[in-house]
């Protein structure tokens, strides 16, 4: 059963008691609203809520005013399948999310068989793509992209000293891991030390006293900014000097709450930062204006919203197939800039650049 079905029993069931069915277009958003990876939460649904508010000021889509569904799945594969299915019970016809890959991917599964676009903020590893349906999509970039920067960084700033990968074996967290270790040793470059760690915890002694013992001078860690915040922290209180280098995963003020002074010199890797584009600069003083930082994915989860409202109208139609035949040719004007998909639904905006974590901020290095 595809979602439009819901929308029509609703309105049936509406007609039926005589309580009169306003035009609605449901859109949502998912991914950790609660949990260690909340703050990315908050930032897709900031990012969704202002873009509902902004389009629904202008008129809406197709004469509709949109309504925004939020989704926690907290990054667990199977709350990411409960949600995606509770969004189909709800008349969802677009997704934009979910967060994490491992919750993209097993949720992109629910919303292709019910004919319902998702396009993803931030999820990066490449199998959401390649492997997704003709109806999943992406604005941010992939982690054989990113890695690519970061081993290549790697292999060439830090080619003399010894270099450890740790990931938390997450779709995302060891893809990306995987990915730079790869491009890393492309360019010549080996790694001292391989491992995985358990998300979650708040004790890694033990990995640090490995790194300590193996005279690691650069951590790169595929994972998330909770767990590496800790690690950077515990380095230093053994006295290490370790320089710590990760993904978009850090782009989050959080970080440096973790971290304090210890963060400082942490690099990490981002598109670059849509902030500083001339074109968002009223947007961005608009969150601000409500106390709202738009760091990390506020505006690729705005961006996401922008495309289905720019689509739809164009299309004419909320109909999924409809819906793709213009996603698959057309460019968006957008918060990021102007984008378009590829075949695969990976999107057309620049790649990774590196960024430094200083004075409790993050900036181009």
């Amino acid at each position: 059963m595809r979602a439009f079905k819901t929308l029509l029993a609703a309105g049936l069931l509406a007609a039926l008691s005589g309580v009169p069915a306003y035009a609605e277009i449901t859109v949502a958003t998912a991914g950790p609203m609660t949990g260690q990876y909340a703050s990315f939460g908050q930032q897709m649904k900031a990012g969704a809520e202002m873009a509902v508010a902004d389009i629904n000021a202008k008129g809406g889509v197709l004469g509709e005013m949109l309504k925004l569904e939020v989704g926690d799945d907290a990054c667990d594969p199977k709350q990411a399948v409960a949600v995606a299915n509770e969004m189909v019970g709800k008349g969802v016809v677009y997704m934009a999310g979910h967060f994490c890959s491992g919750s993209s991917i097993p949720a992109s599964k629910v919303y292709e068989e019910e004919g319902i676009i998702q396009v993803s903020p931030a999820s990066t590893n490449p199998k959401l793509t390649d492997e997704g349906g003709p109806n999943v999509f992406r604005v941010c970039g992939r982690d054989d992209q990113q890695g690519e920067v970061a081993g290549k960084f790697l292999a060439g700033v830090y080619r003399s000293m010894n270099i450890a990968i740790v990931h938390d074996k997450t779709a995302y967290g060891k893809g990306l891991a995987d990915a730079t270790m790869a491009s890393m040793n492309k360019y010549g470059k080996k790694e001292t030390l391989y491992e995985a760690y358990t998300a979650g915890e708040k004790d890694y002694t033990a990995l640090v006293s490995k790194l300590k013992q193996n005279n690691i001078q650069v951590l790169y860690v595929g994972g998330y900014h909770s767990e590496a915040g800790l690690m950077v922290r515990q380095m230093r209180d053994q006295g290490m000097n370790t320089v710590l280098v990760s993904g978009d995963a850090l782009v989050t003020d959080e970080y440096w709450q973790i971290t304090g002074d210890a963060g400082e010199g942490t690099l990490m890797t981002f598109s670059p930062d849509p902030r500083k584009n001339p074109i968002a600069a009223p947007l961005v003083k608009a969150f601000r204006d409500k106390g709202i930082e738009p760091e990390g994915y506020v505006l690729y989860t705005y961006a996401a919203i922008q495309v289905f409202a720019q689509a739809a109208e164009a299309a004419g139609s909320t109909d999924m197939d409809k819906i793709l035949k213009v996603m698959n040719s057309t460019k968006f004007a957008t918060v990021l800039g102007e984008l378009g998909f590829d075949s695969k639904g990976d999107v057309s905006l620049p790649g990774y650049v590196f960024y430094i974590w200083k004075d409790g901020n993050y900036d181009y290095l």
